[in-house]
C-alpha cells in the first residue's frame, strides 16, 4: 500500500515563500515518478509540477514557471515544492501525486497518476 502525505501548506501573503513536502512511503520510491497538484474551489484539479525518477527532469505549468520549483530526496522518500512569489490565484488545496512510472514529464492529468495524498491547503491573501 502506497501512502503519501503532504505538509507544508498555510496561509501567507502575496509575495510570500512556502515549502510543501511530500513524504512516501509503502514501495521503492525512487521507481516513480511524481507529481504536485492542486485544486481550488469550484474548479477541476489542475496539474502543476513533475519530476522524473531521477530528479533531474521536470515540467511545470506556465503560470509558475519561474516561481515554483520540484525537487525530491530519494534517500528520504520525499519530493519538494518551492513555492515563491506567491499569488492570490495560487490559493488551493495542494496534492502529492505518485506515478508507478519512472518518466513522468509527458504525463499532466490527474487520471495519469496512481496514488494521492490528502492534501494541504495554501491561502494566499492579497
Amino acid at each position: 500500500q502506497v501512502q503519501l502525505e503532504e505538509s507544508g501548506g498555510g496561509l501567507v501573503q502575496a509575495g510570500d515563500s512556502l515549502r510543501l513536502s511530500c513524504l512516501a512511503s509503502g514501495d521503492t520510491f525512487s521507481n516513480w515518478g511524481m507529481g504536485w497538484f492542486r485544486q481550488a474551489p469550484g474548479k477541476e484539479r489542475e496539474f502543476v509540477a513533475s519530476i522524473n525518477w531521477r530528479g533531474i527532469n521536470t515540467n511545470y505549468r506556465d503560470s509558475v514557471k519561474g516561481r515554483f520549483t520540484i525537487s525530491r530526496d530519494n534517500a528520504k522518500n520525499a519530493v519538494y515544492l518551492q513555492m515563491n512569489s506567491l499569488k492570490p490565484e495560487d490559493t488551493a488545496v495542494y496534492y502529492c501525486a505518485a506515478k508507478r512510472l519512472k518518466t513522468v514529464l509527458t504525463f499532466s492529468g490527474p487520471n495519469d497518476y496512481d496514488y494521492w495524498g490528502q492534501g494541504t491547503q495554501v491561502t494566499v491573501s492579497s
